[in-house]
C-alpha cells in the first residue's frame, strides 16, 4: 500500500484538520467533534440541510456544506456510518427555525443512525426532521410496488438532489416545499458506473477487491460491492453505450427530453478520460432526440483510489432546471 499519510488510523482525523484549516472561512466543526461538520453561517428561518455518511468519496459527502448547498455533514470512517449522536449534534446546530431535511445515500448504517438522530431531534430538541434518501444507481433492479424494500444504492446521482434541494431552501421554501424539491430530483435522476481498479482502505491496508489488468465490472458500488457483470475490458464507446442501455430506459428517458449529465470519476480517472466518454454519452443522447442542458464533469463521488466511472442522468423540468441552475458555493464545489 502506497498512500501519502501518516498512520492509518488517523487518516480521517487528520484529513478534517486540514479541511477546516483550509476553510476556515466557509466551515466549522461543533460539539468538540471533527466529524460533526458545519457551514459557519446560518440564515434565520431557512431549512437546514443534512448529510452524512462514511469518508473516503471525497467530495462526497461533506464537500457540498456550503452557500446554496448542504448545511452540515456528519463524517463517518472510511466507508463507515457516522453515529447518530454526531448526526444529532449537526442537526442542532444547523436548525435555523425552520426545520431539517436530511439527504443520504440507501445503506443499512446510515439509514439506522439517521432514523435515530431523527428520533433525538424530535424528543430532546423539538426539531422536526424530513428524510429522503438517494436511491439512484440502475445495476439493482427498481422495487416492483411502493411497498418493496428499495435495494438501490444512493451514488454519485445524490450531487443532483444536494443541488436542487439547496437552491430551493435558498429560496426560503419551507421544509415541505424543499423535502418535495429533493423527492423529485432523486425520483428523476439515474446512474451507473464502472470500475477498472479497485481500492485499499488505509486501516485494510490491501486492496478490497481483484479486477485483473485486461477486465472491467460494470455495476460497481462505490464500496466495491458487486456491480452487473464483470468481464474484458472494451473500447470505451461500447462501454458508455452499456451503460446508457441501462440508465436511459429507467425513467424512461424520452425524445423531447432535457437532462443534466454527470460524468464521474471515482479518484483516479483522467479528466481526458471522462471527456472521451461524455463525447459518446452525448452522440447517443442527440441520437435519441434528448438534450442536454447542463455538463458535470469532474470527481463528484469517488472510491478512494479506484479507477473508473459513474455516468448520471437527470431529467429536466422547468423547476428543475432553475434550481439546477442557482449559484452555489462550497469549499469543493462552486457554480456562478
Amino acid at each position: 500500500m502506497k498512500k501519502l499519510i501518516n498512520a492509518p488510523e488517523n487518516v480521517v482525523e487528520e484529513m478534517l484538520e486540514g479541511i477546516y484549516l483550509a476553510h476556515k472561512d466557509q466551515v466549522e466543526y461543533v460539539n468538540d467533534d471533527l466529524h460533526c461538520y458545519v457551514a459557519k453561517n446560518k440564515v434565520p428561518g431557512k431549512v437546514g440541510i443534512a448529510t452524512g455518511g462514511g469518508s473516503g468519496h471525497l467530495p462526497l459527502f461533506l464537500g457540498y456544506v456550503g452557500e446554496g448547498m448542504l448545511d452540515g455533514c456528519s463524517v463517518g470512517d472510511v466507508f463507515q456510518s457516522p453515529s447518530a449522536e454526531q448526526m444529532f449534534e449537526v442537526t442542532k446546530r444547523i436548525d435555523a427555525g425552520a426545520g431539517v431535511l436530511y439527504i443520504y445515500g440507501n445503506y443499512n448504517g446510515d439509514i439506522f443512525n439517521f432514523n435515530m438522530a431523527a428520533e433525538m431531534a424530535d424528543f430532546e430538541a423539538d426539531i422536526k426532521v424530513e428524510t429522503v434518501i438517494g436511491a439512484d444507481d440502475v445495476a439493482a433492479p427498481a422495487p416492483a410496488s411502493p411497498e418493496e424494500k428499495n435495494i438501490r444504492r444512493g451514488v454519485a446521482g445524490i450531487f443532483f438532489v444536494y443541488k436542487c434541494a439547496g437552491a430551493a431552501a435558498k429560496q426560503m421554501m419551507d421544509l415541505s416545499e424543499v423535502k418535495r424539491v429533493a423527492e423529485k430530483a432523486s425520483a428523476n435522476v439515474r446512474t451507473l458506473g464502472v470500475a477498472l481498479s479497485p481500492c485499499t482502505v488505509p486501516k485494510v491496508g490491501h486492496p478490497t477487491f481483484q479486477i485483473k489488468e485486461d477486465e472491467m465490472e460494470v455495476g460497481m458500488g462505490i464500496h466495491g460491492e458487486p456491480g452487473i457483470r464483470k468481464g474484458k475490458l472494451r473500447p470505451v464507446d461500447q462501454i458508455v453505450d452499456e451503460m446508457l442501455e441501462k440508465i436511459i430506459p429507467d425513467i424512461p428517458f424520452k425524445k423531447g427530453d432535457q437532462v443534466a449529465v454527470l460524468l464521474n470519476g471515482l479518484g483516479a480517472t483522467p479528466l481526458e478520460e471522462l471527456y472521451v466518454m461524455f463525447r459518446r454519452v452525448h452522440q447517443v443522447l442527440s441520437e435519441q432526440g434528448i438534450s442536454v442542458h447542463r455538463v458535470y464533469t469532474g470527481e463528484y463521488a469517488t472510491s478512494m483510489e479506484m479507477a473508473g466511472a459513474s455516468i448520471s442522468l437527470l431529467k429536466l423540468d422547468d423547476e428543475l432546471r432553475g434550481l439546477l441552475d442557482s449559484p452555489a458555493h462550497t469549499p469543493f464545489f462552486t457554480q456562478i
